[in-house]
């Protein structure tokens, strides 16, 4: 039996990616958009082209991904479940999103009726004992609580995405900092790409030639990110890319989520919305000067932080 110290072979995995089964996009309901349009099949292939040696697919709350890349690729070695869970921190009602990696069928379902509560879904994650880290950390956090009273998920969590393709780096590095911080929590990284456009542009290196030997080296805390960081030119090429594909659906191009009035009803807005487009540049751009303004918030009172223990906070965890 192969073991870590015999695992010569430093592979790449970006661990952040969606597909078209990341269906909710809750930013215009009217319009039923999906957060990605891109085949699995597709996913795959980009990423290994692009140097990745080990593939997920993290959907936002589906295993379907992983689940179609499986049956397309049966004797494949290098594909790694998971699945992206939103679930919410009682304590100001904050989304927490945590990356699953080795996700089953059976476990996606048992978390399902504990989202609204992280601390369920941590606790059944744990028990489950499967890898999870907590992905960009400060993206949902606008200083609804104190700063102390959040990080008290950090040392809850096997890891931390400490380099999110989508993030500003000043984000991402002080996420480092936390992570460095939190004894025992492993790193991670991944582009977080809703379009193929940026699938393998930032990625996790760590021993292992097959998914299984790297999700191991992951849990032994050997892997370190690598590639690009993110800011403003990244999520509004994303949000071009989706915008550029939903037309296509509407017009019968990729997935069919439209019929009737409600179509012709889409298709119209397309039209109309011409004068407009250039809202998704201006939106990301705003969100990440509000992600700076946290940041720096963040920065400030991250020195008085002082971590509590573990078994401390799952004796008290909120319900």
């Amino acid at each position: 039996m192969t073991t870590l110290g015999e695992l010569p072979a430093l592979s790449r995995a970006d661990l952040h990616i969606h597909s078209w089964h990341s269906t909710v996009n809750g930013d215009l309901p009217f319009f039923r958009s999906r957060d990605c349009y891109s085949a699995p099949v597709d996913v795959y292939r980009t990423a290994k082209a692009r140097g990745m040696n080990i593939v997920t697919i993290t959907d936002h709350d589906s295993l379907d991904g992983s689940l179609e890349l499986r049956e397309r690729f049966p004797d494949a070695d290098d594909i790694l479940m998971g699945e992206e869970v939103s679930c919410r921190l009682p304590d100001g009602d904050i989304e927490v999103h945590l990356g699953v990696y080795g996700m089953t069928e059976a476990l996606h379902r048992d978390l399902q009726p504990l989202r609204r509560n992280v601390f369920d879904v941590i606790a059944r994650l744990r028990e489950a004992d499967v890898f999870f880290a907590m992905n960009h950390l400060f993206h949902f956090y606008r200083g609804q609580v104190p700063l102390e009273t959040y990080l008290r998920l950090v040392p809850l969590v096997p890891a931390l995405e400490v380099r999110n393709g989508t993030m500003t780096p000043a984000h991402n590095l002080l996420i480092e900092r936390i992570r460095e911080r939190a004894a025992g929590v492993a790193a991670v990284a991944g582009s977080d790409a809703h379009t193929l456009r940026r699938i393998g542009r930032t990625w996790t290196t760590a021993p292992g030639r097959t998914a299984t030997e790297f999700l191991a080296s992951l849990r032994a805390g050997l892997g370190r990110p690598g590639g690009s960081h993110g800011g403003t030119r990244a999520v509004a090429g994303d949000a071009y890319g989706v915008v550029a594909r939903y037309c296509a659906s509407i017009y019968g191009v990729g997935p069919h989520d439209h019929h009737g009035w409600h179509r012709l009803a889409c298709a119209i807005c397309i039209v109309l919305s011409a004068p407009f487009q250039f809202l998704p540049a201006l939106m990301p751009a705003i969100r990440k000067k509000q992600e700076a303004r946290t940041v720096a918030s963040a920065e400030a009172a991250f020195e008085a932080w002082d971590r509590p223990a573990p078994s401390a906070m799952l004796t008290e965890r909120v319900r």
